[in-house]
């Protein structure tokens, strides 16, 4: 049920996901520039907004070091286009209702939250280099402090 856990090195699994337009987004037209993917459970809730207020706030000196960014939930792309809306969100948001992007990555599974074991999301975020391959690979990952741990680590 749950995917195997990706480590550096690894290449990253292809995807091609509807965005909050509900157009196709492919991973592979990122090739050529490294790229930040990563998957919250969903839209509007506490922790995912802060998460994703982060990138878009973290996202001009990403951009200006040539860093992608690509969120990835369950939810419908009408969701995410409000949640885009009502957050001002500048990056793409993506619809995995199937998980199998998700799956892929090893970011999908049995999880414990305040002690309780359930099957769902694991907030987790890959750095993805120019070549298609893992440069990073963090599981189960705070919402909070998260995107300034990982911009320190990429020098933006």
């Amino acid at each position: 049920m749950t995917g195997e856990r990706l480590a550096p090195g690894d290449p990253a699994p292809d995807f091609t996901l509807p965005d909050a337009g509900g157009n196709p987004v492919a991973l592979s037209s990122f090739r050529g520039r490294q790229v930040i993917v990563y998957f919250y459970p969903a839209a509007m809730t506490p922790g995912c907004t802060k998460e994703a207020c982060d990138f878009r706030d973290s996202l001009p000196g990403l951009a200006a070091a040539g860093v992608a960014v690509l969120g990835i939930s369950p939810d419908t792309p009408a969701k995410l286009a409000k949640f885009r809306d009502k957050e001002g969100l500048t990056f793409p948001l993506l619809s995995d209702p199937d998980h199998a992007a998700q799956r892929a990555y090893g970011a999908y599974g049995e999880k414990t939250l305040y002690g309780r074991k359930s099957v769902g999301v694991i907030r987790s975020t890959f750095v993805i280099g120019p070549d298609g391959k893992i440069e990073k690979a963090y599981y189960g990952v705070k919402a909070t402090g998260h995107v300034a741990r990982l911009t320190k680590e990429l020098g933006v």
